[in-house]
């Protein structure tokens, strides 16, 4: 099928892209790498009135470090973060998601913002930036606001984003030495959508104790969902077999999935324990210097 009617714009600046979003309001939609928006166009899932092509905005392709976060232009593509030396040293654990999505031509088109936005709860760059506790920046007639992930992401494909507004920025903290981490996604191909996906993240402290554990979980619920029990359970303690293993179960117990053609609810929440206590195990093995 092809796309609804719409006018079409092409701004140059974030002041300019805002302008336009605040004159046409819910009729507007905002195109940036386009794998999710153009495909719903074309089946009439979306029939926006005006699209706003924010590829000109080069204010919003950056990659860069300020203190201790990494800071991330909405509109980097995904394929840009996947191979950037500073991603791949501050923060692998972003790289190695990206690699998850669907194909090359994708990633080369998409845009961390975009898959943001698009708030898919089974996508990769959301799990991730929800275990990291990233930010996201906001931009609109108002002003910039900046929202915690748990702000962000509302439910099925809904952020907290108003019509008028631009996700400018994403802000992940560096991690720091002596963490584990690991990025863990079963599809039923390669590229396909992931079914489930766990980011686990174990930060050390002194004695070989975990000082504190981050599991964020994709395809369990309504949105990316912070396993806490599992995390509480973890922090504090030094990483056992057993201990990995319950932190699974403790985080199955938290999801909420739904079933569908590609797994039942029972499915969805098995692969749940399986890839935490999986991805755990990843994670306890690369700060004892295996992989």
């Amino acid at each position: 099928m092809k796309p609804s009617a719409f006018e079409y714009f092409a701004p140059v600046t974030v002041t300019e892209a805002i302008g336009l979003l605040e004159r046409y309001g819910e009729e507007a939609k905002v195109l940036a790498g386009g794998q999710s928006l153009i495909p719903m166009m074309n089946f009439r899932v979306a029939r926006p009135k005006v699209l706003v092509d924010i590829n000109q905005v080069k204010e919003l392709d950056y990659i860069r470090e300020e203190k201790d976060e990494l800071v991330i232009g909405g509109l980097t593509r995904e394929r840009s973060l996947e191979v950037s030396p500073l991603i791949q040293k501050k923060c692998p654990i972003l790289a190695e998601a990206i690699s998850y999505i669907g194909h090359l031509p994708i990633r080369t088109r998409g845009t961390i913002g975009g898959s943001l936005v698009h708030a898919d709860p089974t996508a990769e760059i959301p799990v991730v930036v929800a275990a990291l506790e990233g930010q996201m920046k906001v931009a609109g007639p108002s002003g910039e606001r900046l929202l915690r992930a748990e702000e962000f992401f509302v439910t099925y494909l809904t952020s907290a984003l108003e019509p008028s507004e631009i996700l400018v920025e994403v802000r992940i903290p560096i991690l720091p030495p002596n963490t584990g981490w690991s990025f863990m996604e079963f599809s039923r191909r390669h590229g396909d959508f992931g079914i489930v996906s766990v980011a686990a993240l174990l930060f050390m402290g002194s004695q070989g104790r975990c000082q504190k554990a981050s599991l964020a979980l994709g395809g369990v619920a309504p949105f990316p969902l912070r396993a806490r029990e599992a995390e509480i359970l973890l922090s504090g303690q030094v990483i056992t077999a057993a201990l990995i293993m319950e932190a699974g179960v403790r985080a199955a117990q938290a999801t909420e999935p739904e079933s569908d053609y590609h797994a039942s609810a029972e499915y969805r929440r098995n692969l749940a324990k399986v890839f935490t206590q999986r991805s755990l195990q990843e994670a306890w093995n690369k700060i004892k210097g295996g992989k």
